[in-house]
């Protein structure tokens, strides 16, 4: 049996890069999660998880991590993603993650929407809501990555 997580962050960057997976890479390493093996995880947190505003992580740490990512090689374009964790009054709460083409403050606007409709859902109280962001005006091709990172 896998230990539960006791401790979340946010984070979020963006970069650009050469390639596609580099440009990806660098925004990894813009949000300080770079360095570690992210296990993608759904949208569940943790009963009494707690919030926390920096993680010590060795490098190369299996790392349950739930992300929204985004990768464009349009020039111009803006692209951002977004991540939050809706702390519950009850039990446990939840995290979404979006990327897309537009700015960080519309895809803070849809996670949090949605963290809202996962708690009505549920039947679930909403005590608080934490966010993370990035948004980048594509050069020749960049990246945009938010993270909600859990650990022990």
């Amino acid at each position: 049996m896998l230990p539960t997580p006791k401790k979340i962050t946010v984070t979020a960057g963006c970069a650009e890069g050469d390639k596609p997976l580099t440009a990806f890479d660098k925004a990894l390493l813009a949000a300080g999660i770079g360095n570690l093996n992210l296990i993608r995880v759904s949208s569940i947190l943790p009963p009494s998880c707690q919030f926390v505003d920096r993680l010590e992580i060795p490098a190369g740490s299996l790392t349950p991590t739930a992300y929204g990512s985004i990768v464009s090689d349009r020039p111009g374009e803006l692209i951002a993603a977004a991540v939050a964790v809706g702390f519950s009054e009850d039990d446990y709460g939840t995290i979404m993650e979006f990327s897309g083409r537009c700015s960080a403050a519309e895809a803070e606007r849809q996670v949090t929407e949605m963290v809202e409709e996962s708690f009505a859902v549920r039947g679930l109280r909403l005590r608080d809501v934490k966010v993370a962001s990035a948004e980048l005006r594509v050069e020749r091709i960049g990246a945009a990555v938010a993270a909600a990172v859990l650990w022990y």
